[in-house]
């Protein structure tokens, strides 16, 4: 028994040498340890260049009615020189069932208009913009901000759903008493017109706008 145990650092030693074993008394990982490191190298390999699943709503309804919103204070806004940026956490978008690649001639992109037939009401969007403002801690004007729907009607967003609206702040430089003019809205346009040309896919739209708007267009090669 004495020459085993003996013999044992030396086999040990042979395998850590020759083989690359790891122990956890001779400074290894341990089995959760090595686990721990696996997952998140995984999940670091995963994230690059991953792009993120977005949540499908319950689409255009009859009869909308006022979404509760996130708690008060839980939402922080982020910017990108200076713009406004939602908060991925409250606001990560919604797209709506109803609008697909495969029917963009008779949704989205058909003539005569489609976003003004789906649009939730002033008097279901405005309690919510409010209850938002409060979830944002948004304290300027209303008149001054716009209730937005991050992934717009135009591109297949939802149209009431809560985690596609979001209150957008003034831009920087914006002026008081000068009303709703942010500089996301012709990136939408954009979008929507690339989209409709067959340039980019419905889904590539999407997904640059839930990213980063400020980035969309540069993301797609339409800036």
């Amino acid at each position: 028994m004495l020459s085993i145990r003996r013999a044992m650092p030396i086999v040990v030693l042979s395998c850590l040498l020759l083989a690359g074993c790891k122990t956890g008394s001779l400074g290894g990982l341990s089995p959760f340890e090595s686990a721990s490191a696996s997952a998140t190298a995984a999940g670091r390999s995963g994230a690059a260049g991953a792009a993120r699943t977005i949540a499908v709503g319950a689409g255009p309804q009859k009869k909308y009615t006022v979404q509760q919103q996130p708690a008060a204070g839980s939402c922080h806004y982020r910017y990108e020189k200076g713009e406004p940026l939602e908060d991925p956490a409250c606001t990560p978008g919604a797209i709506s069932p109803a609008v697909t690649q495969a029917n963009l001639r008779t949704t989205i992109c058909r003539k005569g208009g489609y976003t003004s037939g789906i649009r939730p009401s002033a008097y279901i969007t405005g309690k919510e913009k409010k209850l938002n403002a409060a979830s944002y801690g948004y304290t300027g004007a209303m008149s001054e901000a716009e209730y937005d729907h991050l992934i717009s009607l135009q591109l297949g967003g939802d149209p009431n759903d809560p985690r596609n609206l979001w209150v957008e702040p003034e831009d920087p430089g914006h002026k008081t008493s000068q009303g709703i003019n942010n500089k996301k809205d012709p990136v939408e346009t954009k979008l929507h017109t690339a989209v409709c040309a067959g340039k980019v896919t419905l889904a590539q739209a999407q997904q640059a706008i839930v990213t980063d708007w400020t980035t969309a267009l540069t993301t797609l090669g339409l800036s």
